[in-house]
């Protein structure tokens, strides 16, 4: 597509948007699969190497839970936020290497993953807490405010659909412009300082998005410590 930026996947794929952004989103699923493999291939006790790293990380990932629903819950629903963290913060750093952008500068990308936790923290909340509860948890204190604080609760609700998805689109859509301007007017060792600070950004971006799936999962799955 003429004007856009050059990619190496969006010479072998197209430019066009669709199998751009498909291709870069396939890329950053074989690397966090790779690295899984690396860090389960030979699993050992004292762990080294790629499993020391994934192990740290993991047990962060729980730390980062354990202060909004207790660290057994933290554990049960580490899973999931690993798996979008790597994903996240993989989709985020290939914008930094020359030839390639990041699948999380894509709207469509990040929508979807909003959708995915807005979906999940509300079938686990009815799950657990019977549908009657989790929406009437929605109704206020008293009847006499559900017809003002139900309204209120489903904005909400839907907000943060458009809070996830555009807060983690803006961040990195914004990084790569920012990218790109700096490598057109320095594009020899100047921008060092810039991809140090890119690589941070990305790695906060995904810090973000994680920990408040874990909120929004809290919220949802612990409604009776929260009424007592």
């Amino acid at each position: 597509m003429e004007g856009r930026l050059f990619t190496f996947l969006g010479e072998l794929v197209g430019h066009d948007q669709l199998p751009h952004i498909g291709a870069h989103l396939i890329l950053a699923a074989v690397i966090v699969l790779l690295i899984a493999r690396m860090a389960t291939r030979k699993m050992a006790l004292v762990p080294t190497g790629t499993q020391n790293v994934m192990e740290a990380y993991i047990q962060g990932v729980v730390s980062i839970g354990a202060d909004s629903m207790g660290k057994e819950n933290a554990k049960r629903f580490m899973p999931l936020i690993a798996t979008l963290g790597l994903l996240i913060v993989t989709g985020n750093l290939m914008g930094v290497i020359p030839g390639f952008e990041s699948v999380t500068a894509n709207i469509n990308f990040t929508l979807a993953l909003a959708v995915i936790v807005f979906v999940y923290y509300n079938y686990l909340g009815i799950k657990i807490n019977g549908i009657g509860k989790y929406f009437g948890h929605m109704m206020g204190p008293v009847p006499a405010l559900a017809p003002l604080m139900f309204p209120i609760e489903l904005i909400s609700h839907l907000s943060r659909v458009v809070s996830l998805s555009f807060r983690l689109f803006g961040g990195i859509k914004g990084d790569d412009m920012f990218l790109m301007v700096l490598l057109m007017l320095v594009p020899w060792i100047a921008p060092l300082s810039g991809f140090f600070l890119l690589f941070a950004f990305g790695i906060l971006q995904a810090f973000i998005f994680m920990i408040l799936t874990y909120v929004y999962i809290s919220g949802s799955v612990m409604l009776a410590e929260e009424d007592h």
